[in-house]
C-alpha cells in the first residue's frame, strides 16, 4: 500500500476542518485535488505540491501602510486587546500573523512556525525570499512572526500586521512578501497619517501599493484609511485634509475604492470644542462600523475567492500551460529534426566527396572493395549495419538532448523565480525522457480523459456558485419554508 503523502493529509485535515464550517468548500477541496491529479500526470506539480497551497483558506485580512500611521492601535482596538507595540516611530520591523487562541496567554512565535506550516499564507515563504535576495531566506525569523490572541474578533480568521512603507527604498524581500500579502488577502487595509499627509512615505506607498492596484480584478478589496484625523481638530480643518488626501490618491489613478478617515478613541488627543468633538466622534464611529462590517464579510468573500481560484487555475491548465508545453515540445521536435537533418546532409555530403575523391564511382555505380571484400561474410555484413545503425541512434539521441537543453535554457527565464516556471521546466523534462517519442504531439498526461476531467472542474466551479449564491442570496425573494412541526410524543 502506497504511504498517503504530505499532501494528501494535508487536503484531509482541510476537508475535516471544513465540514462544519462551510460544506461548499469542503467539496471545493475534492476538485483541487482532482486538479493536483491532472497537473500531476502532466507532470507541472511534484508529489507534494497542491494547487491548494496557493490560495489561503481562511479569511486572511492585512492590514499595511507608512509608518506612525496608527495600524498598531487600529489592530488593538478591533481586537479589543493590547496584542501590538504602539509608538510614533517603528516598533516592529517584522510581518505579524495574528491567529485565534483557546488560551488565555498571548504567545509569540518564529517565523519557522509560518514558513513551515501549509494551512497559513507563508508557507514556504523563505524559498520566495531567497528567490529575489540571496542568503536572505536563511534568516524567515527577521521577516515573519506568528502572535496568538484569545480575542473573539479573531476567530477564524487571519489578521497581518506588516511593517511601515518609509521613503526610502524598500528591501526587495520585504516587497515580495507584501505582493504575496496583497495576492492572498480578502482585504486590504492601507493606512496613511493624517499628520504627514504629503510625506515622502506617502508617496511610497502611494507607488507600490494604489498605482499598483489600479486595474486590479481585485481593486474592490482594497480600503484606503487616513487615520489619526483627530491631530487636525485644533484647525477644524478635518474635511479639508480628507479632501486633500482624497486627490492625492486620484492623481496616483485611484478612481474606485473606498475612503476612510478615523482615528482610535484610545490613543486620540483632547478635542476641547465639544462642537467639533461630537462631529469628529460621529465621523469616526460611522467609518469605524464601516470598515469592521467590512471585515466580519471576508468569510463569505473569502469563499467567493476560493471558487474563482479553482476555476481560474482549471482555466490556466486548459488555456495557458498545456499550450505553452505543446509549443515548447513544437520547438523542440523542429530544432532536433532540423539538427539530425544537417548532420545527416553533413554525413552524405563527405561520404560522398571521399568516394568521389578515392574513385569509388563508375558512373552513377558505387562499387567498395572493403564491402565487397566482405560479400562472404553475411554475418559480419549485418553487425557492421547494425553498428552504423546504433551510431546513427546513438547520434540523434544526443541531438535530442542537446536540443532539450537548448529549450530549457530558453524556458528558465521566461518566469525566473515563479513555481509556475518550474512546473513548466518539470513537464517539460518530462515530455523529454528518452523513451518519449519525438513525434507525439500531445504532452505526457493529457488527453480526452484528462480533458474530461478539466471540464468537469470547471461545471464543478460553476455549481459551486450557485450553492453559495443559495446560502448567501435569494434573488427570487421568496421566503424560506417554514419548519414542519410535529406534536411532541404522548
Amino acid at each position: 500500500m502506497v504511504p498517503e503523502s504530505q499532501v494528501g493529509k494535508k487536503l484531509r485535515d482541510l476537508k475535516r476542518r471544513l465540514k462544519q464550517e462551510n460544506p461548499v468548500l469542503e467539496h471545493v477541496v475534492d476538485s483541487f485535488r482532482e486538479l493536483d491529479r491532472i497537473s500531476r500526470r502532466l507532470g507541472l506539480l511534484g508529489r507534494n505540491e497542491s494547487h491548494a497551497d496557493c490560495t489561503s483558506w481562511w479569511p486572511l485580512i492585512s492590514v499595511l501602510g507608512v509608518y506612525s500611521s496608527g495600524k498598531s492601535s487600529f489592530i488593538n482596538h478591533y481586537l479589543g486587546y493590547r496584542l501590538q507595540a504602539v509608538g510614533n516611530q517603528a516598533v516592529d520591523d517584522k510581518f505579524t500573523v495574528v491567529c485565534f487562541t483557546d488560551e488565555t496567554a498571548v504567545r509569540v512565535l518564529p517565523g519557522l512556525a509560518l514558513d513551515a506550516d501549509p494551512r497559513f499564507p507563508f508557507y514556504r515563504m523563505s524559498r520566495a525570499i531567497e528567490e529575489v535576495s540571496q542568503g536572505e531566506g536563511r534568516r524567515i525569523d527577521a521577516y515573519l512572526q506568528l502572535k496568538t490572541c484569545p480575542s473573539e474578533n479573531v476567530r477564524g480568521k487571519i489578521l497581518i500586521d506588516s511593517p511601515g512603507f518609509d521613503a526610502d527604498a524598500q528591501r526587495t524581500a520585504t516587497l515580495r512578501i507584501t505582493d504575496h500579502i496583497i495576492d492572498l488577502s480578502d482585504l486590504v487595509l492601507v493606512f496613511f497619517d493624517a499628520r504627514h499627509p504629503e510625506s515622502g512615505s506617502m508617496q511610497d506607498t502611494l507607488e507600490h501599493l494604489v498605482r499598483r492596484s489600479v486595474g486590479r480584478r481585485d481593486s474592490s478589496k482594497f480600503l484606503y484609511i487616513l487615520n489619526q484625523i483627530d491631530a487636525t481638530a485644533q484647525d477644524d480643518n478635518a474635511e479639508e485634509v480628507f479632501a486633500s488626501w482624497q486627490r492625492a490618491l486620484a492623481q496616483s489613478g485611484l478612481t474606485a475604492g473606498r475612503c476612510y478617515a478615523v482615528y482610535i478613541p484610545e490613543q486620540a488627543l483632547p478635542i476641547a470644542d465639544a462642537t467639533v468633538r461630537a462631529r469628529m466622534e460621529s465621523k469616526r464611529d460611522a467609518h469605524l462600523n464601516a470598515i469592521y462590517q467590512r471585515i466580519e464579510q471576508v468569510g463569505v468573500e473569502r469563499a467567493y475567492r476560493i471558487v474563482g481560484m479553482l476555476e481560474q487555475t482549471a482555466r490556466m491548465l486548459e488555456q495557458e500551460a498545456v499550450p505553452r508545453l505543446q509549443r515548447f515540445l513544437s520547438d523542440w521536435r523542429r530544432l532536433t529534426l532540423w539538427a539530425d537533418g544537417l548532420l545527416l546532409g553533413a554525413l552524405l555530403i563527405l561520404f560522398f566527396a571521399a568516394t568521389l575523391y578515392g574513385g569509388y564511382w563508375q558512373g552513377l555505380r558505387l562499387h567498395l572493395p572493403p564491402w565487397e571484400f566482405l560479400a562472404p561474410y553475411p554475418a559480419v555484413r549485418t553487425a557492421l549495419v547494425a553498428m552504423l545503425a546504433a551510431a546513427a541512434l546513438y547520434a540523434h539521441f544526443v541531438i535530442r538532448r542537446w536540443a532539450a537543453g537548448r529549450i530549457a535554457q530558453r524556458l528558465a527565464p521566461a518566469e525566473a523565480g515563479s513555481e509556475a516556471q518550474a512546473g513548466m521546466l518539470q513537464a517539460f523534462r518530462k515530455n523529454s525522457r528518452w523513451f518519449r517519442t519525438l513525434f507525439r504531439r500531445q504532452p505526457a498526461g493529457w488527453g480526452r480523459r484528462t480533458a474530461r476531467s478539466l471540464a468537469k472542474v470547471f461545471e464543478d466551479s460553476q455549481a459551486y456558485v450557485q450553492k453559495l449564491n443559495d446560502m448567501y442570496t435569494n434573488p427570487s425573494g421568496e421566503a424560506a419554508a417554514a419548519p414542519v412541526r410535529t406534536a411532541p410524543p404522548p
